[in-house]
């Protein structure tokens, strides 16, 4: 057995206000991790600044590793976990800006990030979309990363899967009224690929969108590990097992009965 604790966490960021949002999720890892041991913690997207930032977002923007990362790591560090969240990321060319997946491993380490591939709205006037899937190997199994809408694009969640991934850990900022087609994909995503879901979704508003949370954690049957019955702050925990992944698809022989020859197709733009 390959037994994993997860943890989901979902809060209502102040928008723009980063040095805040950074305490509160620092007062979050600490209330999660201090009584149990968590392998891996899930936050929700862009948490570190909130969504409706426009042309804001180029001054809250960071280099990764920055000061957000360098907070979180030392919280990860602290309690020898995993802790994953969004944030956006200021390149190398300072105008370019990403929506931004971190990371960062037990010994406070950044392990991986990730750059939205799938922007929606009025986040392709503020962010450039990414072009690299992101699998990172960990001591548990497995890990990818995807960003909110990313979710509804199953091609997006078959590629990482093809790369070994056991985990997948959204980061979302999922807004109302849509929580049907949140916890939809979610369960596809996770049947179809026969992968555990950790997913963290926001609560609150911004100038004029509302988000609902129902964060969630996943099976590879789609069977609810861990949800919420409210739309409150804080955060749902769940023991997984990682060798079920193996075991459900050689059960199930859903990578191995592919027929990748009959879906050219699938690359084509619309």
């Amino acid at each position: 057995m390959r037994e994993v604790t997860i943890a989901v966490a979902q809060m209502v960021p102040q928008l723009g206000k980063v040095p805040e949002n950074l305490k509160r999720m620092g007062e979050m890892v600490d209330e999660i991790c201090r009584t149990q041991k968590i392998d891996i913690l899930v936050f929700p997207e862009l948490v570190t600044t909130g969504y409706e930032c426009g042309v804001q977002f180029t001054d809250l923007a960071e280099r990764v590793p920055g000061p957000s990362v360098n907070y979180l790591a030392q919280r990860a560090a602290d309690y020898e976990a995993y802790i994953a969240f969004g944030m956006v990321e200021k390149a190398k060319v300072e105008t370019v800006l990403y929506n931004t997946a971190v990371l960062i491993d037990p010994s406070g380490e950044l392990a991986a990030t990730y750059h939205k591939v799938h922007l929606k709205g009025e986040e392709r006037l503020a962010f450039r979309p990414g072009f690299r899937n992101t699998v990172v190997e960990t001591k548990y199994g497995q890990i990818g990363l995807l960003l909110g809408w990313d979710l509804a694009f199953p091609e997006a969640a078959r590629c990482l899967t093809l790369q070994g991934m056991e985990l997948l850990c959204v980061c979302a900022n999922w807004e109302s009224p849509h929580s049907a087609e949140w916890r939809a994909y979610l369960a596809a995503r996770a049947f179809e690929n026969a992968i555990f879901v950790a997913a963290a979704n926001r609560l609150g508003e911004d100038y004029t969108i509302s988000f609902f949370g129902d964060s969630e954690i996943i099976g590879p049957r789609g069977e609810v590990y861990a949800s919420f019955e409210e739309n409150v702050e804080g955060f749902r925990v769940a023991k997984v097992d990682l060798d079920e992944v193996k075991k459900y698809r050689e059960e199930l022989q859903i990578l191995q009965c592919r027929q990748p020859q009959a879906y050219r197709e699938i690359v084509k733009m619309y």
